[in-house]
């Protein structure tokens, strides 16, 4: 029964029931393992990361925190999970795959790649790139719907603030380690070379030319952006390590880093301010665009390890 206006609502009801269906989530297991969905998540989770806390498994899975801790207790117990004393603070502990749980990792990934590959072999290119561009839309919106109602897993307040903060060197570079490894392909160059000039900017983060934004939700980083004043020279800003946890995406939170970090360069006077990105992140060069960025170069480069498209957006301090 439709008791919505929009017929729209109904088809994509329909399709997502559809989708559960084919994808088997009805059933007790998933991804041909023993493991239920919920646990195939936790493994997936805790393998893109690296390592990670319950807590950042809770509101990645949506799931209270007794399930998540029955969850946990099971994995650990079957050796696929185990805990570690966090780095960062001594009454936690971070998760981290064992070796049979990279293994089990592996296979999740070897399924569930040869049933997306085997229905995007179906279709043409650009039904295929409607489906990608379908999906990362429809799930952005289910989120910023969640987010907008008022929802929330336990009460997490998100802030961005400005400075340094103790484990944001680490966290750039293994958040974009991770998601460019899974995106891209990148493998110990890339994160080398974040990891690189994260350090290396650190101690010049006191400097009134440089300043770094992070977002903050129940006390975890989620996202940052900076400025470099002074590597690129001339008055010129650099904007470096824009990056945004993808479960936060569609709530503006990267448009109010932007603002604050534009805020800035206008501040201090640049001329212009550069940045350095990818070809085919659209959904990135939409926001810089609209922040008056252009595109100024594109070119062939293999700096990150393999060959990838490069390009380079400028924007012209204001009049």
């Amino acid at each position: 029964m439709n008791i919505h206006a929009d017929p729209r609502v109904s088809r994509i009801r329909a399709a997502s029931r559809k989708l559960v269906r084919e994808l088997g989530f009805m059933q007790k297991t998933l991804a041909g393992t023993e493991y239920s969905a919920s646990a195939i998540h936790a493994i997936i989770e805790i393998g893109e990361r690296g390592k990670m806390s319950a807590r950042d498994l809770c509101n990645t899975l949506l799931l209270e925190k007794s399930t998540v801790s029955r969850l946990l207790r099971m994995l650990v117990e079957r050796g696929i999970v185990e805990e570690l004393r966090s780095d960062t603070d001594a009454r936690s502990k971070d998760l981290r795959l064992t070796a049979e749980g990279n293994r089990v990792l592996g296979g999740i990934s070897r399924w569930a790649e040869t049933r997306v590959a085997a229905a995007l072999a179906t279709l043409d290119g650009s039904q295929k790139d409607c489906v990608v561009d379908g999906l990362e839309l429809y799930s952005s919106a289910l989120l910023a719907g969640r987010s907008n109602s008022g929802q929330s897993i336990d009460g997490a307040v998100t802030e961005v603030k400005a400075g340094y903060r103790p484990g944001i060197v680490g966290w750039i570079a293994q958040m974009h380690g991770s998601y460019y490894a899974r995106e891209r392909g990148f493998g110990v160059m890339f994160e080398s070379i974040v990891a690189r000039g994260v350090a290396e900017f650190g101690p010049r983060i006191e400097n009134p030319a440089n300043e770094i934004w992070y977002v903050e939700e129940g006390g975890e980083l989620r996202g940052t952006i900076a400025i470099d004043g002074e590597d690129l020279g001339d008055n010129r800003g650099h904007l470096r390590w824009f990056f945004l946890d993808p479960r936060l995406r569609g709530r503006g939170l990267g448009k109010e880093l932007m603002r604050r970090a534009m805020e800035h360069c206008d501040a201090q006077g640049f001329a212009e301010t550069h940045l350095w990105t990818l070809k085919g992140l659209d959904t990135a060069r939409a926001l810089y665009e609209a922040f008056g960025f252009e595109l100024a170069e594109e070119y062939s480069g293999d700096q990150w390890g393999m060959e990838v498209i490069e390009q380079k957006f400028v924007r012209k301090r204001p009049e």
